[in-house]
């Protein structure tokens, strides 16, 4: 039975890791979580004048380096200067080089999500009118490559592992608790810990590679590496190891003092035992009740490791969200990592150490409140995730969510075949026991029958020697001297032979014990193998155990491609963001098809107050230089163009067409030489006067103004 399994075995194992292998493989280039959803200029923009920066607006923030954002005009030369920043929310700005020409300007970006993936990407907007450009931006980002694609595969590994780890663990404790004596049991779980820590360590060395240059050289630079240990992302993976050694420490007692305690076979219980087997005295309750707090609180630490820097993290009600993907990746575990240790109970465990039908069951009531438990979150983490019911099938994060909900519901329905093997193999344990307890008092009967017949018998042969005994007083005297003579002749033959030694006969009698004693040995060794042969025998050939292995090797395939699906899910910008950046750039080019430009309105201004460090250049920044809200910024640079502080800055905007104004307007110092101001007020489109106060010292100041087209 077991040859004939075998080859399909091999055949389904090999086309579940081909099936998720291909889903891995088509997981690198959505990677990006973060998108952008606006830009000043917008994307294909032409705008009069030359604006004094450049504004990215993201979904979710991001983390930004020195070349983050660079800006290069049509010969390729970069036109930016200074490090990016942060003046709200999610807006990113870089500050260009005064007095550009008119042409076609790239914009190239490369940042680090909040939720740890890397973005990556180029615009173009033009100044005057669109020119030629040599510049030519690869699209492929540090996702892609084979170092996108390593990391890719890292995230997969690591999440089996933690869901072997922690759902086989959870097996052994809660379902089946023999197991803990079980050698192939024992090799699963700590390969799903040598998975997660040699994945994790993996992915701490990629990670700079990762969301920098993607450059397979960069995975052994060290200072790389240390930039990684400042970020979120690297200290998750940090607290992982550490939390991986205390796990280290758990699986040591669990098949080490409590793998003592535990019986090597479980007897089968009633149904509506709740326990995993744990039926001894006092120490071994509190050893059970101690692994089991620990473990949890081990195995609800490295999920909060995923949580705490992945999707969860970031968006909406990210302080529910992240509890909720904890918990809901516990359920993970506790369901496939526990149905992983009941596939290999089921074929690896040995002829002495069976899986009862009481240990299945209580898999099947962990597993069913797993998958309650995994509903119930996965519905709130679709919903902050899609934000519509559109988004199911418009996005690919919606598209793969639903895959996964069809994988799901088809282990559901396994499962469901699994529970009415589980049920079966009840019933037959019942009939054989019931058969086996007439079987024996037939042969108690028997036996019985035998014993009182040999009674019988023992009692006619002590009649018959009784008998014979009393014909032997009644014989005559003559008959005597003839057996005396007879035995005196036998007599003195017998003397004729000399008598073996004492010595000679103890020695044959010992070697014939010692050969004895051997021999029954080996014959109870023979008989053990022979009685092992026949229980396994018997057991493959059960069709309740066939077929619920069978059932319970679908499940797991299932699993497998369920947790490749997962793991691209987790590399997928989510539907929600997906169909904001859609609509943002849908909206930027309505804007540009109407001639409105980039909507926003960038003014320079130089300034000279007479005194002491007086002169400089003033620019404002009106975004979208609309009627209603609008954000303000204004900069302030010394002659040499580095940004320079001064005491005060005051604006001013009038319609003098329509008798409006002037309207004060007080931005709030956001860094040196930036100043900001957000939802100012201009109440119609028109020619707007905008005058900006500059004060260099205590008596030191001047207005500039400059005529700007709102609306």
């Amino acid at each position: 039975m077991t040859q004939t399994i075998a080859p399909r075995v091999r055949t389904l194992v090999l086309l579940i890791l081909a099936v998720a292998g291909a889903l891995l493989a088509g997981a690198a280039p959505v990677s990006a979580h973060a998108a952008l959803t606006g830009s000043d200029p917008a994307q294909g923009a032409v705008v009069a004048a030359a604006p004094s920066q450049v504004s990215l607006t993201f979904s979710e923030p991001i983390a930004v380096g020195d070349d983050s954002v660079r800006v290069l005009d049509p010969k390729g030369e970069r036109v930016d200067k200074g490090d990016p920043a942060n003046p709200s929310g999610t807006t990113y700005s870089v500050r260009l080089v005064s007095g550009l020409p008119d042409g076609t300007y790239t914009v190239a970006y490369q940042v680090v999500s909040a939720d740890s993936h890397p973005v990556a990407g180029a615009f173009t907007f033009s100044i005057g009118a669109p020119s030629e450009t040599t510049v030519s931006v690869s699209a492929q980002g540090s996702d892609d490559g084979l170092v996108g694609w390593l990391y890719g595969f890292g995230r997969y590994v690591s999440y089996a592992g933690f869901v072997v780890l922690a759902g086989g663990a959870a097996f052994v404790l809660a379902c089946w608790a023999p197991g803990a004596r079980v050698r192939a049991v024992q090799r699963l779980v700590v390969s799903g810990w040598l998975a997660l820590t040699a994945a994790t360590l993996g992915l701490l060395m990629l990670r700079g590679s990762y969301t920098t240059s993607g450059k397979v050289g960069d995975v052994f630079d060290l200072e790389l590496l240390g930039d990684v240990l400042q970020t979120k992302t690297g200290a998750a993976l940090v607290s992982r190891l550490l939390l991986l050694a205390a796990a280290a420490l758990f699986i040591a007692v669990l098949f080490g003092a409590y793998a003592r305690t535990a019986d090597a076979v479980e007897p089968d219980r009633d149904a509506e035992d709740d326990g995993g087997g744990d039926d001894g005295g006092p120490d071994k309750r509190d050893l059970t009740f101690g692994l089991a707090l620990g473990g949890t609180v081990v195995a609800a630490g490295l999920a909060a490791s995923w949580a705490m820097s992945e999707h969860a993290s970031q968006g909406l009600q990210a302080g529910v969200a992240m509890p909720v993907d904890v918990v809901h990746l516990l359920a993970v575990a506790a369901w496939l990592g526990g149905l992983t240790a009941l596939l290999v109970a089921l074929y690896r465990a040995p002829v002495e150490t069976p899986v009862g039908r009481d240990a299945v069951r209580r898999f099947s009531r962990l597993a069913f409140g797993s998958v309650v438990t995994l509903a119930v979150t996965g519905v709130y983490q679709s919903w902050r995730q899609l934000g519509s019911w559109s988004a199911f099938t418009d996005t690919r994060y919606g598209q793969l969510l639903l895959v996964k909900i069809a994988l799901v519901a088809v282990m559901v329905a396994v499962a469901f075949l699994s529970r009415r093997w589980t049920q079966r193999l009840a019933d037959a344990r019942v009939s054989e026991a019931a058969e086996e307890a007439e079987r024996t008092e037939a042969t108690e009967r028997a036996e019985e029958a035998v014993r009182a017949e040999e009674a019988v018998r023992a009692k006619e042969a002590v009649r018959a020697e009784a008998t014979e005994w009393a014909q032997e007083e009644k014989q005559p005297a003559g008959t005597a001297p003839a057996e005396a003579s007879g035995t005196s002749e036998v007599s003195e033959a017998s003397t004729a032979v000399e008598p073996p030694k004492a010595s000679d006969a103890f020695d044959a009698e010992k070697a014939e014990a010692g050969q004895d004693s051997v021999r029954a040995a080996q014959l109870a060794r023979q008989r053990a193998a022979a009685e092992a042969a026949r229980q396994k025998r018997l057991r493959d050939a059960d069709p309740n155990r066939f077929g619920l292995r069978r059932s319970v090797l679908a499940e797991a395939g299932i699993a497998v491609v369920l947790l490749a699906v997962t793991t691209v899910l987790t590399q997928t910008e989510p539907g929600r963001t997906e169909q904001d950046a859609r609509a943002a750039t849908a909206a930027s080019s309505s804007a540009s098809a109407t001639g409105q430009g980039s909507g926003a309105v960038s003014l320079t201004m130089p300034f000279d107050t007479g005194g002491k460090s007086g002169k400089g250049v003033v620019s404002i920044d009106l975004d979208p230089a609309q009627a209603g809200d609008n954000a303000l910024h204004v900069y302030v640079e010394g002659p040499d163009g580095t940004p320079v502080d001064v005491p005060e800055v005051k604006i001013a905007l009038t319609l003098a067409a329509q008798n409006i104004g002037p309207l004060p307007v007080a931005p709030d110092h956001v860094t040196t030489g930036h100043w900001s101001a957000s939802r100012v007020q201009i109440p119609m489109a028109g020619d707007w006067k905008v005058e900006v106060t500059v004060r260099t010292s205590d008596i030191d100041q001047v207005t500039v103004s400059k005529n700007a087209q709102i609306g």
